[in-house]
């Protein structure tokens, strides 16, 4: 595997490259922390997903996916939370 020249990775090669197990890779994945493409029955990494992951400074990608989960929040939770806030 020459991961200079990969545009694609698989679950097992992410796993591999990262040190941890597919497993936990696919948990990401469910849980939106790593994004990826579904081809069939199998997932796909691109490369700009695999180096976001290699970088430790916040990208306008995690600002991005931060600001997405947030307006979620307010929408499904912004009652409860108002309620909470006056505790």
């Amino acid at each position: 595997m020459k991961t200079t020249e990969q545009s694609f990775f698989t679950v097992a090669e992410l796993a591999g490259l990262l040190g941890v197990s597919k497993v936990t890779v696919l948990k990401k994945i469910k849980n939106r922390q790593i994004e990826a493409k579904k081809i069939g029955n199998s997932f796909l990494i691109g490369r700009e997903e695999f180096e976001h992951l290699l970088s430790s400074e916040m990208s306008e990608i995690d600002k991005t996916r931060i600001k997405e989960a947030v307006k979620k929040t307010i929408k499904d939770y912004g009652e409860v939370l108002k309620w909470l806030g006056k505790e």
